[in-house]
Parts: structure tokens; C-alpha cells; sequence
């Protein structure tokens, strides 16, 4: 195998690392891929345990120790872009470059506006993707029906089919009694979205001195990472750069597993070529 530069991946809440597996496929053949699992699926995690995503910068760091990754190539999606971010703003030199994929980065006012949501009780209440995933199916009988009732579903549109089949593997393990269950608990991925945003004020004041090499993917019709949180970015660090994707939402990295490949590699590449020419 040839020497290959590592790259470590975040991936988003309720998408365990298998649901990329058409990207990795993509980026494999120049990077050698480290899908970290992100605490929901560590065995006997318990939900109740977090408080705010701080402490999933923390997993990334032990991630990046254990295996003895030198200043890797970082790329999240979602919630872990978010995490990788926060690593990166602690520890700049543990990075070569990063790419955000749709960050969970809303604007101040939004973050503001959840503490107050928070400091009232009312998380589990008030935020719109906590009901639909309370109540997600749990088992599944048969894939191939699964298969066909998902690809008639609006949020899928811009999967191909064998996307639309990594992300049902990807979700699914087999189950003690037969048939299928979630991999990613629906507790798991409820807890993800009432503990998240709170701290991130320390995000936006980090960006402003930021220094890694840094490039912000976005899904056009997003209902996460807005425009203006994109144009507020670009202000607060020019040397950032926000691209946006047509026909695409915030699940991008597997909708065009294709082109988000060769954004990815291309930036990697260039940013490889400035560090190189600085030496």
C-alpha cells in the first residue's frame, strides 16, 4: 500500500461511517480514511452523560493520539464538522487542513436565542428535530422493502441508488430476533440535537485569528448552515472560503459523494502545496 496521507472523518448525527462508504471509495485512492465513530455509537455510551459537544472535540483528540496521526487532513460533516472545528481552534498545529461539510454553525443570535431555550427546560420541546427522531422506526424486517419505501422519500432525492443503499447499511446492524435494527440510537440522536449549539459563541471568536487552512462546504438548499451564516464566515476570516453546491441539501457528502470527493482533494492538494513551497 503506498504511503498514503491519513485523513480523519467526522460524521454526522444519525449517520454512522458506513453511510460514506461511496466517498471513501472516492477519496481512498489518496488518502488512507479513519472514519472515527462519534460518542453515540461507543459501546455503552449513555446519552444523559452529555451536556454540551465540548467534550467530542475531546474524543477526537484521544482518536488522533491513539493512532499517532501527524497532523492529519480533517473533514466533518454536521455536527462532527462542529467538533472538528472546536478541535482545530484548540490545537491549530495537530492539523494539516480541514473541511467543514454543512457545520451546525448557526449565527449569534440563533445561539443566543437556544441558551435562553435551554436555560428555560424547554430543549427537548422547542427543537423541531427532536419528535421525528423520538419517534424513528427501530427495526426493520426486510432491506429491499426498506429500499424501495426510503427512495420514494423527498429527503432522498438526490441520493443515487447505491448512496440510498450505503446509508440504509449504514444505519442498520442486524437484530437478535431477525431482521434489522437502528445502529444509532433515536435517544442518541435526540440527545446530539438539545445539547448542541450552546457553547459555540467561542467558535465565532475563534475564527477571527483562525490560521488552518480551511474550507467550508454547503448544501444549497440547506435548512443547516445558512447563506448568511456562510457570508458571515467569509467576514469574520477571509482567508476561509465557502463554496455552496447546487441541488443539494444538508446531506451533500452523500448526495454527490463524486464532486464533494474532488473539492475535497483538490483543497487538500493545493493546501499541501502552500504549506510545501513555505518549508
Amino acid at each position: 500500500m503506498p504511503n498514503l496521507p491519513n485523513l480523519v472523518f467526522l460524521h454526522a448525527n444519525g449517520y454512522p461511517p458506513e453511510c460514506y462508504s461511496p466517498l471513501f471509495e472516492r477519496l481512498g485512492a489518496s488518502y488512507r480514511i479513519h472514519a472515527m465513530p462519534m460518542r453515540p455509537l461507543h459501546p455503552g455510551a449513555n446519552p444523559q452523560d452529555l451536556h454540551n459537544w465540548r467534550p467530542l472535540a475531546n474524543d477526537l483528540q484521544n482518536y488522533i493520539d491513539e493512532g499517532k496521526f501527524d497532523q492529519p487532513f480533517v473533514v466533518g460533516h454536521s455536527f462532527g464538522a462542529v467538533t472538528a472545528l472546536r478541535f482545530a481552534l484548540r490545537q491549530p498545529g495537530r492539523i494539516r487542513a480541514i473541511v467543514l461539510i454543512d457545520p451546525v454553525l448557526f449565527e449569534p443570535h440563533i445561539i443566543l436565542l437556544w441558551n435562553l431555550v435551554r436555560a428555560l427546560g424547554l430543549a427537548y420541546k422547542l427543537h423541531p428535530l427532536i419528535p421525528a427522531a423520538l419517534k424513528r422506526r427501530r427495526k426493520f424486517d426486510d432491506l429491499d422493502e426498506t429500499f424501495e419505501r426510503f427512495r420514494r422519500y423527498s429527503v432522498f432525492r438526490y441520493f443515487s441508488d447505491d448512496s440510498l443503499w450505503a446509508y440504509l447499511r449504514g444505519i442498520t446492524q442486524p437484530a437478535a430476533g431477525g431482521g434489522y435494527e437502528l445502529r444509532y440510537t433515536p435517544e442518541w440522536e435526540a440527545r446530539i440535537y438539545a445539547t448542541g449549539i450552546a457553547p459555540d459563541l467561542e467558535l465565532w471568536r475563534g475564527l477571527k485569528a483562525f490560521s488552518v487552512p480551511t474550507l467550508v462546504l454547503r448544501g444549497a438548499e440547506t435548512d443547516t448552515f445558512s447563506a448568511s451564516a456562510g457570508r458571515r464566515v467569509e467576514r469574520t476570516n477571509p482567508a476561509i472560503r465557502v463554496e455552496t453546491i447546487p441541488k443539494s441539501t444538508h446531506l451533500l457528502a452523500l448526495e454527490h459523494p463524486e464532486e464533494i470527493a474532488q473539492k475535497i482533494e483538490a483543497f487538500f492538494r493545493q493546501a499541501q502545496a502552500n504549506t510545501d513551497s513555505t518549508d
